[in-house]
């Protein structure tokens, strides 16, 4: 049985022949298999899911996920090995505005079945809790819809979901001429709205070149912090454009992706308590010429996490295996890091605290078994997704065909 280290730590505690004991959808007990019955009373009428020697670790929580879109954006991997870069497919007409318009013109309905099938791959891979955002719409209606589509998904998947909106992701074609204009709409209606409505708890902007500048991202978050919202950012990915500072001074959950990010941003995660959310993956597919600074990051004390960032255009994937295998091979972090960055480091950036993430009395029993005895197999063993039973809220949900390493 392996679970994140309480505190701050990084590594993975581990606790051979483990058992655990759940009722009413939490964990009473935890500890070795042969005391269980000296702790857990009518142990006769329980359900027994038998390890059988394999690894079982907390539910993993994915906390950046674009899942809910329509189209396909194959083609523009082509275009970036012939060396355009993300801005040069984006000015040519790709990128997301190419996913948006193929999410408006989609009916809800076919909306959500595609996010729904995209939902049960991440919880037959060990996901229980994700983190779903919307920022394909561009448009006070389009981005309503959008997060009434996600809530949707809430009554459709095991997995607990976690709205957000994106409230600027890209500048819509219709507002180029007035980009103050569109900005204050999304502050002064959009936001607003979305948090009346109940759809949504936190509200996240893309700072970055050719998206949106750190003055526009304030104009936002303050108005998401009028109304109670959250704020997460996306920061420092392409460009060091301050976008951690930004992050820390709004007391934000998380700051993600954060590859350039610079020294004084770090420092300014670290005395914030802002989450850095990593996404190595994207960095990779886009073919980035540095990956965010994990170690240092850990280093000054900033908490880090994972993500697969699943989206149509800069990590189509919703593979975990190979997360945390890029984690390890390009950040440089043991499995054990990488395996607390994508429970407890991903729960702290949604806000949940200590309600997730680890394996631990009192705590929602959500819970992955894996077919392996050894958590470092899966890194070692590279992109080979190895899950045998998901729990959420202590109830078997999934029970995918993964490899067994024998």
């Amino acid at each position: 049985m392996v679970g994140p280290a309480g505190g701050g730590a990084a590594a993975a505690g581990v606790l051979r022949d483990g058992a655990v004991a759940v009722r009413g959808g939490r964990i009473i007990w935890t500890g070795p298999s042969a005391e269980v019955a000296d702790h857990v009373e009518t142990l006769s009428d329980a359900e027994i899911l038998d390890a059988a020697g394999h690894v079982v670790t907390p539910g993993l929580v994915d906390p950046h996920t674009h899942l809910l879109f329509a189209g396909d954006r194959c083609g523009e991997l082509a275009q970036r090995l012939a060396g355009a870069s993300y801005l040069d497919v984006a000015r040519a007409g790709g990128g997301i505005q190419a996913t948006v318009q193929a999410t408006r013109a989609m009916p809800r309905e076919e909306l959500v079945a595609l996010a729904v099938a995209r939902a049960t791959r991440l919880l037959e891979q060990g996901v229980t809790t994700c983190e779903v955002k919307s920022g394909y719409g561009l448009s006070v209606s389009a981005e309503l819809e959008l997060l009434r589509a996600i809530q949707e998904l809430v009554g459709r998947t095991p997995l607990e979901i976690v709205p957000t909106l994106l409230a600027l992701h890209a500048l819509p074609a219709e507002a180029r001429e007035d980009r103050a204009g569109y900005v204050a709409e999304i502050a002064s209606a959009l936001v607003p709205r979305a948090a009346t409505e109940g759809l949504c708890g936190m509200v996240d902007a893309f700072l970055e070149e050719g998206a949106f500048t750190a003055a526009e991202v304030e104009v936002v978050f303050e108005a998401a912090r009028r109304h109670g919202l959250a704020r997460r950012l996306h920061a420092d990915q392409l460009s060091p454009g301050g976008g951690a500072q930004l992050a820390a001074s709004f007391g934000a959950l998380s700051a993600d992706h954060l590859e350039q990010v610079t020294a004084a941003g770090i420092e300014a995660l670290a005395k914030a308590g802002t989450v850095a959310v990593l996404a190595p993956v994207a960095t990779w597919f886009l073919r980035l010429p540095a990956y965010a600074p994990a170690r240092r990051l850990l280093d000054a004390g900033v908490t880090i996490a994972l993500c697969t960032n699943w989206n149509p255009g800069s990590a189509p994937t919703e593979s975990v295996a190979l997360t945390l295998a890029a984690a390890c091979l390009a950040y440089g972090l043991q499995p054990g890091e990488a395996l607390h960055a994508f429970t407890a480091g991903a729960a702290r950036a949604l806000g949940f605290g200590e309600r997730l993430g680890r394996i631990a009395v009192g705590l929602q029993a959500d819970l992955a078994l894996f077919g392996c005895s050894d958590h470092r197999h899966l890194v070692s063993h590279l992109a080979i997704d190895h899950t045998r039973a998901v729990v959420k809220n202590g109830k078997l949900v999934a029970r995918p065909y993964g490899a067994v390493c024998t």
